[in-house]
């Protein structure tokens, strides 16, 4: 992705891979800046508090900071607890674990000496094989946006294609290209005219504050909507499809992703909308099948719910303030005192209500025999 004209990825070595640089996703959209991470608990810190955060991006993360680890003490009891340190910084997102066990199988076996450099190796792998897959899901989805647009009445052809998105799956979620967003870059750059309506994701506001930030400065339309406001939209026709990213995908074809996302299926699946989920196969778990019993559903701060965070306003909005303007990052209450909040961060959408599912590999069915069709042989772990 292009900010302000230049190239950036969302992580990268620095000081000669001695740490890590990355955006804080924090800041975001009103401030872009980045951190340098020097340690493996800085990494896992960044993870828990979602400096980085996204399936794909928390994988990476968590590889390179098992380097970091190792250039500390490579010693197995090092390598040991910073596994187990990285590995329950976020619950769901099965990346995690898929990265660290990753690197873990190929530095356990070498001597000590060697780890820290074969686990940087192997974390820059990782990083790379994620843009790969991120765009060659990019050209898969937009050979589906295209068979979409074209199959609309004529009527309809000079207007915008809309595509409803839930949460972040963009280039911030990954190490560029993004997942759910990835089709939509590649749709927009090959001059489809597209459209996005970018849903709020309450209550940490990852679409009104991340997908519309790379939104605008890639130059898509776009127009943010409250969460409820997806299925008013797709009962009056201006929605053609929903395309969202996914945390963790069972073996049969389930998706879990950022709260929220099993209303839009419904409602799709009512409206006849078609629906979409872009993931790359390191989010898929092939050890668990019912992704309502099986997958482990984070639970959050109720803090997220209560309070809601913004900019404060400068020039003569915020002179009128009761509050002295800061021109920062505030949290403001929402809710009375005293009353509790409840924040499951993600859900899950069976299947059914699935329309396909769009890999590195191509698309297929959300079923354990579409899966299976395009990863024939994959292991029943990560």
């Amino acid at each position: 992705m292009n900010i302000d004209g230049k190239p950036w990825r969302t992580i990268w070595l620095e000081d000669g891979g001695r740490s890590i640089g990355v955006i804080d996703q924090t800041q975001l959209p009103h401030h872009f800046t980045t951190r340098s991470l020097a340690s493996c608990a800085a990494a896992a810190e960044a993870i828990r508090t979602m400096v980085v955060r996204g399936a794909p991006l928390i994988g990476v993360t968590g590889a390179y900071g098992l380097m970091l680890a190792l250039q500390a003490d490579p010693g197995d009891e090092s390598l040991a607890l910073a596994f187990e340190q990285l590995n329950a910084t976020r619950p769901t997102a099965i990346n995690l674990r898929w990265a660290l066990e990753r690197v873990n199988g190929v530095v356990a076996p070498l001597p000590p000496e060697q780890r820290a450099d074969a686990a940087k190796a192997e974390a820059a792998a990782i990083a790379d094989e994620d843009v790969a897959m991120c765009e060659a899901i990019g050209s898969h989805g937009l050979a589906i946006f295209r068979q979409l647009a074209a199959a609309r009445p004529p009527e309809r052809q000079r207007e915008p294609f809309n595509v409803l998105t839930h949460c972040n799956a963009g280039w911030l979620a990954t190490v560029d290209w993004g997942t759910a967003l990835a089709p939509i870059y590649k749709a927009h750059r090959a001059g489809l005219n597209i459209h996005v309506w970018v849903d709020e994701t309450r209550p940490r506001n990852q679409g009104a504050s991340l997908t519309a930030f790379e939104l605008g400065r890639e130059g898509v339309p776009h127009t943010v909507i409250v969460d409820n406001a997806g299925g008013h939209l797709m009962q009056h026709g201006q929605v053609d499809a929903v395309i969202v990213g996914t945390d963790r995908t069972t073996r049969i074809g389930d998706v879990c992703n950022k709260i929220g996302t099993y209303l839009k299926a419904l409602a799709a699946v009512d409206n006849g909308v078609p629906f979409y989920v872009a993931l790359p196969a390191s989010t898929i778990d092939w050890t668990i099948g019912d992704g309502v019993a099986e997958i482990p559903i984070e639970a959050r701060s109720p803090g997220e719910v209560t309070a809601i965070q913004g900019r404060w306003p400068s020039g003569p909005a915020a002179a009128s303030a009761v509050e002295p303007s800061t021109a920062g990052i505030v949290s403001v209450q929402l809710t009375p005192d005293g009353s509790p909040g409840f924040n499951p961060a993600f859900d899950v959408t069976p299947a059914r209500l699935v329309t396909a599912l769009i890999t590195e590999r191509g698309m297929c069915s959300a079923s354990e025999e579409g899966l299976r069709g395009l990863y024939a042989g994959a292991k029943e772990n990560n």
